[in-house]
């Protein structure tokens, strides 16, 4: 049985006002982290390019996706298809892919760095901007997650998830350019990034299958 489904047994039905408030704030809350996730493409890959480091590039790019699956919720909330099921199912299969890109980019550039033995340089800009979004990342996401419970949307909570390897990838990044930075362990940066990937292609596999609402 599919997520949507059960959601739909669990949770009673929304008044046509309600619904129309969650959704607005729904695409209120994808608006909102596009506009910092531009913002921390900017800064990422920025200092990725500066340092060299897969990790960070690989940062700004998660960015960029986010964005993309964010303007997904965005259409999934506009011209009346919230209610589809075909329309949720399409949105769900949509933010799986965007993993899926994600995944591809980082294994295939953390792999030829970590057997190149690329060294990247220290980056103190990608260390505070990995420090700020790992606290914040979780509150956007649990915004969004409540929402789509609220809705019995599972591809809103697909893409909350999304928010949340955002927070989870800070901490590896964070991790890995510490080491690199005050420990000199330059294959720290490309092992980050793998770990980056396997969270994100868990999540990626999640939200095709439609298992990302944790509520059910």
């Amino acid at each position: 049985m599919s997520v949507t489904v059960q959601l739909q047994r669990r949770l009673p039905l929304l008044p046509p006002h309600q619904r129309a408030a969650l959704e607005r704030r729904a695409k209120m809350l994808a608006w909102g982290g596009n506009a910092w996730h531009v913002v921390e493409f900017a800064i990422a890959l920025g200092a990725g390019i500066a340092a060299s480091s897969v990790a960070l590039v690989g940062f700004g790019i998660d960015s960029v996706i986010e964005a993309l699956a964010g303007g997904v919720i965005v259409w999934l909330f506009t011209g009346g298809r919230g209610a589809s099921h075909g329309a949720e199912r399409r949105a769900q299969q949509m933010i799986a892919a965007s993993y899926a890109l994600l995944v591809a980019y980082i294994s295939v550039e953390a792999v030829r760095d970590l057997f190149g033995s690329h060294h990247p340089g220290v980056s103190w800009v990608g260390i505070g901007l990995a420090a700020f979004t790992a606290p914040t990342m979780p509150l956007l996401a649990r915004a969004k997650r409540n929402v789509g419970r609220q809705l019995k949307s599972s591809a809103t909570v697909s893409e909350a998830s999304q928010n949340m390897v955002c927070a989870y990838l800070s901490i590896a990044l964070l991790v890995g350019l510490l080491a690199n930075a005050l420990l000199g362990w330059w294959w720290a940066d490309p092992v980050a990034a793998l770990a980056i990937a396997a969270v994100a292609a868990r999540e990626g596999v999640d939200a095709w299958r439609g298992e990302s609402c944790d509520c059910c």
